[in-house]
Formats: C-alpha cells, sequence, structure tokens
C-alpha cells in the first residue's frame, strides 16, 4: 500500500464526511483545518505511522510546493469572493493594514522571539517576517458561510478577506530583507529580487485576469464552452498563473492575487456569481491534503528540544502579535472596539507562514529551530482560531444586540424626554 494511495484514500473519506455535516461544521468549534490536521497526527509517525513521510526539518520542499498551489487557489478566491466595488471602498484601509499593522507584526513577533527564545536577531528576523501574513485558509472559517453572514457585518468580513488575499504576497519584501540579514544576499540583490518579484507579478496578474475575463465573455456570448468547463475556469486560471510566475521567477500567490481582481473588474455578473461559488466550494476542501500532510510531518523531536520558551512565544505571538495593533489604530481604520477585538484576534498564522517558512529554509537551509517554533505556532493558531470561530461570531452577535439595544434605550428616553419638554406649559 503506497503513501500517496492511502493519503487520496483518507482526503476522499474526509471530505465525505465533511460535506455531509457542512451545515452543522461552521457551528461547531471546529474547522476544515484543524480537523484535516487531527487526522494527520493520528496516521502520521508519531501515533499510528500508517503515513510514512519525513518531518518538515528533513524535507521542507513537500510542504512549500503544497503550500504555494494552495495559496494562489485561495487568494483567487478572496478575490473573486466580493464585487469590486468593496475593494475600492475599502482601498484606504487596506493600505494601513497592508504598510502599517503588517511589518508591525513582523517586528513584534521578531522582538518576542529574542525575549523568549534569546536567538540571534537574524534568525528571529526570518521567523518575525515569515509568520506576518495573516492567512486566507484559516481566516475563512471564520468570515464565510451562513452563520458568518449572519452574525458578522460585511465590512468586517470583506476587509479580514481581502487584507489576508493581498498580504500573503507582498509579505514577500519583508521576507527578503529577512534573508538580506541572515544571509549573504546584499541590499542590492535584495531590492532587485523585490522590485522584479512584486512588479512583474503585477503586470502577469493583470495581463492574465483581463485576458480571461475577455476570453470567458466571449464564449458566453458566442456559447462556445459549456457550463463544466467553465466552473474550473478560475482554478485553472490560478494554476496557469503559478505557472508562469515560476517561470518568469516573480511572486506566484500576489499574482493569482492581482489576476483575481483583474477578472473581477473585466468580468459582468453572471461570469463573476458562477466562479464565485465554485472557487468558494474549492477553497473550502483544498486545505484537507495540505494540513493532513502537515499534521503528519509535524517535527516532534525538535518541538521536545525547544522547550518552555517555545511554549511562552508561541501563546505570547498569539496574544501579541496583532491584537494590540488593531486596537491602537481603531480609529483610523474605522472601527468599533468590538470590530477591532474580533478583527485583531481572528488573523491566524497558517499555509502563508509555512510557505514562506519553507522559502527560508530552501534559501537559508533548513534550520530546526526556526521550523520547530515556526510549525508550532501554525499548530496553535489552527487549534486556537478554529476552536474560537464559532464562539467568536457568538460573542460579536451578542455584543452588537446589546449595543442595539442600549441605543434603543437611549433613543427612547431622549425621546420622552423631549416629549415631556414639549407637553410643559410654555411661562
Amino acid at each position: 500500500m503506497s503513501t500517496l494511495d492511502l493519503l487520496l484514500a483518507t482526503v476522499g473519506a474526509l471530505g465525505v464526511v465533511i460535506v455531509a455535516l457542512s451545515a452543522r461544521l461552521h457551528r461547531w468549534p471546529v474547522s476544515e483545518p484543524l480537523i484535516a490536521l487531527g487526522v494527520g497526527i493520528v496516521l502520521g509517525p508519531v501515533v499510528m505511522g500508517v503515513l510514512d513521510v519525513p518531518d518538515i526539518v528533513a524535507d521542507p520542499s513537500t510542504l512549500h510546493h503544497g503550500a504555494e498551489i494552495l495559496l494562489a487557489i485561495s487568494v483567487m478566491g478572496v478575490a473573486l469572493r466580493y464585487p469590486f466595488s468593496a475593494i475600492r471602498r475599502h482601498w484606504r484601509r487596506l493600505a494601513l493594514l497592508l504598510v502599517v499593522v503588517m511589518p508591525a507584526m513582523a517586528l513584534i513577533s521578531t522582538g518576542l522571539a529574542i525575549w523568549a527564545l534569546g536567538i540571534p536577531f537574524a534568525v528571529a528576523l526570518l521567523f518575525g517576517t515569515a509568520i506576518c501574513p495573516t492567512d486566507p485558509v484559516l481566516a475563512s472559517a471564520a468570515v464565510t458561510g451562513d452563520a458568518a453572514e449572519r452574525d458578522l457585518p460585511e465590512d468586517d468580513r470583506q476587509l479580514l478577506s481581502l487584507e489576508s488575499g493581498a498580504n500573503d504576497g507582498l509579505a514577500l519584501p519583508l521576507v527578503v530583507i529577512a534573508l538580506a540579514v541572515a544571509t549573504p544576499l546584499t541590499a542590492g540583490q535584495a531590492a532587485l529580487e523585490i522590485g522584479w518579484q512584486i512588479l512583474g507579478a503585477l503586470v502577469l496578474g493583470v495581463l492574465a485576469g483581463v485576458s480571461a475575463a475577455k476570453a470567458l465573455h466571449f464564449s458566453e456570448r458566442h456559447h462556445t464552452a459549456e457550463n463544466g468547463p467553465i466552473l474550473m475556469f478560475t482554478l485553472l486560471l490560478a494554476l496557469l498563473v503559478l505557472g508562469g510566475s515560476g517561470l518568469l521567477g516573480v511572486n506566484g500567490v500576489f499574482a493569482s492575487f492581482v489576476s483575481g481582481l483583474a477578472f473581477n473588474l473585466a468580468s459582468v455578473g453572471h461570469e463573476r456569481q458562477v466562479e464565485v461559488e465554485i472557487d468558494e466550494a474549492i477553497n473550502q476542501f483544498a486545505v484537507l491534503p495540505f494540513f493532513l500532510v502537515l499534521g503528519a510531518m509535524l517535527p516532534w523531536e525538535q518541538w521536545e528540544q525547544l522547550g518552555w520558551g517555545a511554549v511562552i512565544l508561541t501563546a505570547a505571538v498569539l496574544v501579541l502579535r496583532r491584537p494590540p495593533v488593531l486596537l491602537a489604530l481603531m480609529r483610523p481604520l474605522g472601527l468599533r472596539v468590538r470590530d477591532a477585538a474580533f478583527l485583531g484576534w481572528f488573523g491566524p498564522v497558517g499555509v502563508a507562514a509555512m510557505f514562506y517558512l519553507t522559502e527560508e529554509a530552501s534559501r537559508a537551509g533548513p534550520d530546526p529551530l526556526l521550523l520547530g517554533v515556526g510549525t508550532l505556532v501554525v499548530v496553535a493558531s489552527t487549534l486556537a482560531h478554529g476552536v474560537t470561530a464559532a464562539p467568536g461570531r457568538a460573542m460579536f452577535r451578542s455584543a452588537a444586540r446589546h449595543d442595539a439595544d442600549r441605543a434603543g434605550r437611549l433613543a427612547l428616553s431622549a425621546a420622552r424626554h423631549d416629549a415631556d419638554r414639549a407637553s410643559r406649559p410654555i411661562r
């Protein structure tokens, strides 16, 4: 029995179970990534030993390629999830999140790593920049589905989704700067790489997205394509952009997000609606094989050697990396306290972090400490944010109702006061 056969069978069975329970799943304190991660741990070498795979320190490339493909599909889905008018409405807040909040999260995580583990600044910076982007895969568990649409304001869901889609690719400059500090890469080489990867991805993404939308629109008008191929159109577009990015040496994740935005802008209503439905479905189930393999490849021996400092660092990252920054910038971002608290907490560390951790390993050499503590944070975030997604939405809904009731009581009291003043005789 081959490992691949077992993996395919397990992912298929897991997908069937999740589909059967999908209506209830978003009301339970679990998520699809968390379930797949748990199954991978059980089937992996530490428990049952059925999935015979090396840990991530011995083989970081497997998860690197898987993370890149999953991110390309996920950010494409994010770019298609909302009409382009919503993106234009949020652009100032998105700019603040990308230019201020993301670097702040990288620096906070770097400082926490130095404090908790006493590691050199260069290694800590590699860690901090790798885990700074919010993850679209884990964030989707909190902001998509009927329960999220009922409990959360549309603006909050849009803002978190768009931020997580954009910063997955735009974290690259920070990672390259960290590599320039930790490796022989010079500042000039780093600047050229950042410019080419981001600008090249921008051009490729726009050209691919607009061309794809025009081609689909042509086929719709002339009835040259059947419904089946159309439903898979943007999935294939994401793979095309990712492959083209690899050939050109540009950032494939950012190119996929830009391509989705361009496709969104150039598409008409019917085309976009069809693509949104299929991309949300694909995004929901594409996570299963990645997190299952991640669970089987966790570096347990390295975790044991890290000691309590890594546990303290993990807890500190979850609590201090993002929530205080969002609360401090609550007014510039135009958020209420409950919005800032919710968006601050649900900025998870996941697939994007694994992509950049393994990218750093491929360029600077696999660092057992870096990969060990990085995977520990990813697993902790998957658990913490998966378990708190449903309760977090319920708490948000309760706080919104309380505020609405309070506002109603104040308005009623003001109306009664005005009525009493109006009924008094004029002296």
